[in-house]
């Protein structure tokens, strides 16, 4: 038998996902992981296969942890999960124990050509997180929660541009007060249904 691990894995990945937040999968060499998480290249490719595999590990809690998405989908309104997408990318971000920006932004900065599995992946993962939204705004419409020429899919699109307009200027150094302001700015824009007309939060 071999001998057992001498490290905590799942705090591994929460520290690896902290430091590729910070300084993205590119800028992150791995003698910056070892020395990181206390442990030998061997260790390291022992329990996660290679820097790629850890990092797609990493965001994987990261987007766990960023779970501000999932739970907005349970807003009652079109404009309610609009809001709770916009308020809780600004909260997410604007909190200055976490690393600036978004792991999905960062991650993909500068990536050279031998990372392009990794740029790809996290287009893939920022499409899909759009569909999600996407589909949620066309039941909205279904149930006429949004007017009748409102365009989910345009919506969608126009959210996730602010979203990551959020973790850009969050990157920059906004304050949270400032990114919150910005987000209801936004909301602003958003298309109220006839029948929602007068509700709060509608």
């Amino acid at each position: 038998m071999g001998r057992p691990r001498e490290f905590d894995t799942e705090e591994a990945i929460a520290r690896a996902m902290r430091l590729f937040w910070r300084q993205g999968y590119e800028g992150t060499s791995l003698t910056d992981l070892t020395e990181e998480l206390g442990i030998t290249r061997p260790s390291l490719y022992a329990a996660f296969g290679s820097k790629e595999a850890l990092f797609l590990k990493a965001l994987d809690l990261y987007e766990a942890r960023a779970g501000y998405r999932e739970a907005a989908l349970a807003a009652p309104t079109a404009r309610a999960y609009a809001q709770a997408l916009l308020e809780g990318a600004a909260d997410l971000h604007g909190d200055k124990s976490n690393p600036p920006g978004c792991l999905g932004v960062q991650g993909a900065l500068a990536c050279a050509p031998e990372s392009d599995s990794i740029r790809k992946e996290l287009i893939l993962r920022r499409r899909i997180g759009e569909s999600i939204i996407r589909d949620r705004l066309k039941r909205a419409k279904v149930d006429g929660d949004l007017p009748a020429d409102a365009d989910p899919a345009d919506l969608a699109r126009y959210l996730s541009i602010v979203i990551y307009g959020i973790t850009v200027q969050a990157a920059g150094g906004a304050t949270r007060k400032e990114l919150q302001s910005a987000a209801k700015l936004a909301l602003k824009n958003w298309p109220q249904a006839a029948n929602a007309k007068g509700r709060r939060g509608a």
